[in-house]
């Protein structure tokens, strides 16, 4: 899981921090440090990561740093809606955006005191998005990110906790705060399937949402170990996290199938290749094959995490926790 890498390294809605901003600080091989997230805007490649870090590519061969990052938390997650607009998000709840297609970005939101990272960013459009993380951390915006707003998603809580924060709601207001702040599980990933929205987390977590985010649906546990990636295509949807643990079904079924894994390596992401065969990035190096309903895996003799990946002319790029890699794929 990402949060598992950066680990170590709810109050009103939001707004910009006050201070002035600490800027990332240029550096040389900054294609070669922790880099989280990847993604393809279309007109290049984006990566996010540590200290701030945003690179930039147009060929995944030559990086160049971005110009201007008003920050110098970890960043943990980057989504564009166009070429040229999109959004990163980190640590102390930080959200980032760029209208430039990533050589410059702004400051939207910096919550030091929450003391809390984002760990997913998801953009429909250039005005709708959302941004989740730590302890049920869930923000939305309308207006592409000017004004960010807290959500507390009470429909995920257990029946007994709905009741035990019923109970503080009227009888301790202030304990009803604090409570909400950390009740909820960590939202790991959100992404868009052929259905609607997904979002998945600790504890098994898994919810659905068919009206653009407004109202969210608990789906039954299937596993009560983390989640941390998902993906929806050609008809099939997929949650892995923990230790290796892939689950798939069909969008038309409730039936998830556990696939057995003899590889216990944590899968960070997933993205698609050649239609339906999926490609499961993960710590240790590992990246999991899931085609034609069988699982299996690779090693990649550096053993380093892999956080996030995109495929380029046949070309996988990594993010990793050594800057980027690229693999070769064979069609």
């Amino acid at each position: 899981m990402k949060y598992l890498i950066y680990a170590s390294l709810i109050i009103s809605s939001s707004s910009i921090a006050q201070d002035a901003p600490n800027y990332a600080i240029s550096a040389i091989n900054a294609s070669k440090t922790l880099l989280t997230d990847i993604t393809n805007t279309g007109a290049g490649l984006v990566a996010v990561g540590k200290h701030g870090t945003v690179i930039t590519s147009k060929n995944a061969e030559n990086w160049q740093q971005a110009q201007s990052v008003p920050t110098q938390v970890l960043l943990t997650a980057v989504d564009f809606s166009s070429e040229t607009h999109g959004w990163a998000c980190g640590h102390d709840a930080t959200i980032i955006n760029t209208t430039d297609g990533g050589l410059n970005w702004h400051l939207q939101q910096a919550e030091p005191a929450l003391d809390k990272p984002c760990l997913d960013i998801y953009f429909e459009d250039e005005l709708n998005g959302f941004a989740v993380g730590a302890y049920g951390m869930f923000y939305q915006t309308n207006d592409g990110g000017k004004r960010w707003n807290k959500r507390f998603l009470d429909s995920l809580l257990y029946s007994e906790d709905k009741e035990y924060l019923d109970d503080l709601k009227e009888h301790d207001p202030e304990g009803y705060e604090a409570e909400t702040s950390s009740i909820l599980p960590h939202f790991n990933r959100i992404e868009k399937t052929e259905t609607g929205l997904m979002l998945v987390g600790e504890m098994g977590l898994m919810a659905t949402s068919s009206d653009s985010g407004k109202t969210w649906q608990r789906l039954d546990e299937i596993y009560p170990g983390s989640f941390f990636a998902l993906a929806s295509g050609s008809g099939q949807e997929i949650v892995a996290g923990l230790r290796g643990n892939v689950f798939a079904k069909n969008k038309n079924s409730q039936q998830w199938q556990h696939y057995e894994n003899v590889k216990a390596a944590t899968v960070n992401s997933i993205i698609s290749f050649n239609n339906e065969h999926w490609l499961l990035l993960a710590n240790s190096g590992v990246i999991f094959h899931l085609k034609d309903g069988l699982l299996t895996h690779e090693q990649r003799p550096d053993g380093k995490a892999i956080l996030d990946g995109v495929i380029i002319n046949n070309k996988l790029v990594m993010a990793t926790e050594d800057g980027i890699k690229v693999k070769e794929l064979t069609p």
